[in-house]
């Protein structure tokens, strides 16, 4: 079903019906790989997602100079109660890198992680900044040397498979006490990628969304001593247990009535997209 375009966003119905064949193609060659095809997979179908289409948002948002900025703004928000000058801060899944360039202003050092360089190309680098190729999962750092990891729109573009091997090696590289800012969408008003325009489950590149009991349990289960929840939008720290209640009740409304629904005010800000794990 064709729905209202995303933020960042403002393609016709057939640029974007382009790219959700050729995203849905790639994304099919990740599901079905094996674990070791995936590790060189990952990098080759991001490249060639951003080359077959020129207009993707990850390339143009620039082009939406106040939308871009504000987001950015949202979470720098987020983060600055966490981030001090004498840290050290990792970003898993960088992208373009704007939110690691930005952070890198108030902390000693930054590491950008992420499958593709194609993004980052030519742009101007800050001098404690430095971005790491990566096949997907490994975070090639040594243990117990970062103060605070973050992801944003990460998670649900890793095979599920994948998804515990990354949190673990999130975890192995952070200090005790140490922390992972997780954000990713909440699977009870998806599907987030471009398929939310033609599927009413996730098939592009959010090859799993998860709701926040599912990451939070995850979370636990990989060794995090404790795990917050956070509201979208408003920064508002709720308990697990009212998190993971509420999704319940959620989760028993039928799907297309739950989708509307959760996509909007105030709804949409009740549903939990933020976990803060604590080594």
């Amino acid at each position: 079903m064709f729905s209202k375009l995303q933020r960042f966003d403002s393609r016709t119905f057939e640029e974007l019906l382009s790219h959700y064949q050729v995203e849905r193609e790639l994304a099919d060659r990740l599901r079905t790989a094996s674990r070791q095809e995936r590790r060189s997979l990952y990098g080759a179908v991001y490249d060639e997602l951003y080359q077959r289409v020129p207009l993707h948002p990850q390339l143009t948002r620039k082009a939406f100079g106040d939308q871009a900025a504000k987001d950015l703004s949202k979470q720098l928000k987020f983060l600055q109660r966490f981030l001090s000058a004498d840290i050290t801060f990792l970003e898993v899944g960088a992208g373009d890198c704007a939110l690691s360039f930005a952070v890198a202003q108030s902390v000693k050092k930054v590491y950008a992680i992420d499958v593709s360089g194609e993004i980052t190309k030519g742009a101007t680098q800050p001098s404690n900044f430095e971005l790491i190729l990566s096949d997907g999962v490994s975070i090639d750092l040594p243990a117990n040397s970062i103060q605070m990891a973050y992801s944003n729109q990460l998670m649900e573009h890793l095979h599920p498979d994948d998804a515990t091997e990354q949190l673990i090696n999130i975890y192995r590289v952070l200090v005790p006490g140490g922390l992972y800012v997780c954000s990713t969408p909440n699977r009870l008003n998806g599907p987030h990628d471009i398929s939310r325009h033609f599927d009413r489950v996730a098939s592009g590149f959010h090859l799993h969304e998860y709701t926040m009991a599912e990451l939070s349990n995850l979370f636990r289960r990989v060794g995090f001593s404790r795990v917050a929840a956070y509201l979208a939008g408003i920064y508002l720290e709720v308990p697990l247990i009212a998190v993971k209640t509420w999704e319940v009740l959620v989760d028993r409304i039928p799907g297309p009535l739950r989708q509307i629904a959760m996509r909007r005010l105030p709804f949409r800000l009740l549903l939990v997209t933020r976990l803060v794990g604590t080594k």
